[in-house]
This record gives C-alpha cells, structure tokens and sequence, in this order.
C-alpha cells in the first residue's frame, strides 16, 4: 500500500537516505522544509515550516499517514557555545513542540509518528551497565535535550497518534556523519583510541535505519521509545581496531581524554568520551531482524579499500 508521508530534517544525511528509499518503494514523500531553505526543492512537494517564528503550513499537512521527524542542529559540527547549545535544544524541542501541536489540531491527522531521539538520553554509564528503554534517563545536557525533545511530542499522543521515539546511536554511513570526520585520520594511517579507550560505543548503520521505521510503522505494539542501535555495542578500543582492520591501517596514535576536551570542549567529552551500551531490546522483542548486525562486516561493507 502507498503510504503518504512527511519528513522533517529531509535535506540532512538520515532524511535524505529514508526520502530515497521510501520514493523507490513507491510512496509519496513530503519534505517539511524551513522557510527560505536553500536546498534544491519544490514547493509541490514540500510543507514549509518556520521554528523560530512558530509557523507551519497546517493544510499542507492534511492527509498524511505518517510522519516522519528529524529536524534538528547538528550536534557535531563546531564547539558547543552557551549560544549553540541553546539552538541545539530549541531546534529540537521548540520544532517538536510545533509539529505536534499542528498534528494535534489537523482535520485527518498521522496514524503514525516516528520522532528520531538519540542514545544520549542516557547519558554517560558505566561501561558494564546495558541499557535498555526501561532504564531512566541520565544526567547532563544531551540526556535533558532528548528528555525534553521526546516530552515535547505530547500534543501528538493527546491527539491519539502513535509515537515512537528513535534513539538512534552512532550512525555509520559512507556519505557523512562521524565517520566523514574520522575516516581521513584512519586512512593516514593516524587513528588511534580516545581517552582510555574503555568507553562503550552504541552504533547503527545508516541502511538499517529506513528498514526500522518500515518495521515500526507495521508493528502496532511499537510505541513510546525505541533504542535503534545494533544489537551488540562495542568499545571504542574494540572499535578502533575494526577499522584499522578494515581500512588496512595501523591505530596505534591514541588520543589522551585531555586532548579530546581541548580540542572539542564539552561536546568531544559527551560525544567522544562517554560510555552508553545500549540495546534495541524492544526490536528485538517484536522480531525485528536486524540486516546490519556485525560492526566488522558492516565497516566492510561501507568502507573496505
């Protein structure tokens, strides 16, 4: 069946790989786009939207089964600032908290709303605790912005709309991401472990994640959140030594936890330095079959020289 479905976030590397993929099984996309954007699009198939004003195109929402939202600051690209964190938070809260008031007072709202969170909820854990959605959220500031992000759908489950909560780990993909910023080091033969080391490293391949929503979107008892993660995670040494393994180099330039902090600040510490081993438990429960389970055939396939 042709589904019609809305994606936020559709110019970034998980919205463009999920448009592609829905558009070649046949269903009709909407890309929610921000106002003024200076992505290729046409407004035939686009809602635009506006964060910071607090404007939506309500009608250009209509009708649409499903939702798919992933808009947000880049988490990633430069230092976190007292000015970037709070964009970071607003554009994920602030957007959620629009497009769920909207779909609340739509005429045929979405059966389905899936929201993409992240394993940051968490925070940073012991390296032998596994965590899987029971377990309450940690302390700091990723683990309040997915809090509130996820809060922030309220409105949509008032409204009687299934949401689900991606809480996606590190994604692994060949056209962007961490590993675009990782892969030039490793393949000059520089790479090495960061900090001890010892911190556990909750990943997805970029491919797994369309087959996820589509699991999602059929599987009725799926609601609330759900850990998108592979099912074994890994430590960064054991993840070091993948890729060195799969690129043909040597990792043997570690990089002390007191480098990463001066270089990165506060964002390399949360991103680079904690530890969360998490587990798609509620995946695994309903039968989800994972295509991308093995970090070393999955680094292959992406990236084998």
């Amino acid at each position: 069946m042709s589904l019609r479905i809305a994606v936020t976030g559709a110019s970034g590397m998980v919205g463009a790989t999920l448009i592609n993929f829905f558009q070649s099984e046949g269903h009709r996309v909407t890309r929610v786009v921000h106002e003024g954007s200076s992505a290729n699009v046409k407004a035939a198939d686009c809602v635009f939207w506006n964060i910071k004003k607090g404007t939506i195109d309500t009608n250009g929402l209509e009708g649409h089964e499903v939702v798919i939202h992933l808009a947000g600051a880049n988490i990633a690209a430069k230092r976190w600032s007292s000015a970037y964190k709070k964009e970071i938070y607003d554009s994920r809260v602030a957007g959620t908290q629009l497009l769920c008031e909207t779909l609340n007072r739509l005429k045929q709202s979405p059966m389905v709303l899936v929201c993409a969170s992240a394993v940051g909820f968490y925070g940073n854990r012991p390296v032998d605790e596994r965590l899987d959605e029971a377990k309450p959220a940690g302390e700091g500031f990723l683990a309040k912005v997915c809090r509130d992000w996820e809060g922030a759908a309220e409105p949509a489950l008032r409204k009687g709309i299934r949401v689900i909560h991606m809480r996606m780990g590190m994604i692994i993909s060949p056209r962007g991401g961490a590993m675009a910023k990782m892969l030039p080091i490793f393949r000059l033969g520089l790479g090495g472990c960061l900090g001890s080391g010892q911190q556990m490293m909750s990943w997805v391949a970029i491919d797994e994640i369309p087959n996820v929503i589509v699991h999602c979107i059929k599987e009725e008892s799926l609601r609330g959140p759900v850990n998108v993660v592979a099912p074994q995670p890994v430590s960064n040494k054991e993840f070091t030594a993948v890729l060195g393994r799969v690129l043909r180099r040597p990792t043997v330039f570690p990089v002390p936890a007191i480098g990463v902090k001066i270089l990165f600040g506060e964002m390399g510490q949360k991103l680079l330095l904690d530890s969360a081993a998490v587990i798609p438990a509620r995946l695994k429960q309903s039968d989800y079959r994972f295509v991308y389970p093995d970090l070393a055939k999955t680094l292959a396939t992406y990236f084998k020289s």
